[in-house]
């Protein structure tokens, strides 16, 4: 159920403001209550599809206790992506809904 659907959730994850990758799965997780506990293998590929896709961009920092990690940020076509994401989510839960309820859509 997840795919063509992973994208939209990552770029969702960083609406809130940048964050580097296991804050992101984190986050994911967190918010979809522990139901999308997705692995690394899963995240930074689609972390580095999204930053080429010009979606994201991302920054080394270091952090106390001199650790690097790569954060990453939304950006404004990556809004923009999130908010075409979000449309094409809701229309096609309104029609699997209907489909499910045997009601007529849209309504």
């Amino acid at each position: 159920m997840l795919k063509g659907h992973l994208d939209a959730i990552v770029l969702a994850a960083l609406e809130t403001g940048p964050a580097h990758g296991y804050a992101i799965i984190e986050a994911i997780k967190s918010r979809s209550g522990t139901t999308f506990d997705l692995p690394e293998g899963t995240v930074y590929p689609a972390l580095h599809r999204l930053e080429q896709a010009g979606w994201l961009a991302s920054n080394w920092m270091t952090q106390s206790g001199g650790r690097r990690r790569r954060v990453y940020a939304l950006t404004k076509s990556g809004t923009a992506a999130l908010a075409d994401g979000r449309k094409a989510w809701r229309r096609f839960a309104e029609a699997v809904n209907a489909s499910l309820g045997g009601r007529t859509w849209p309504a």
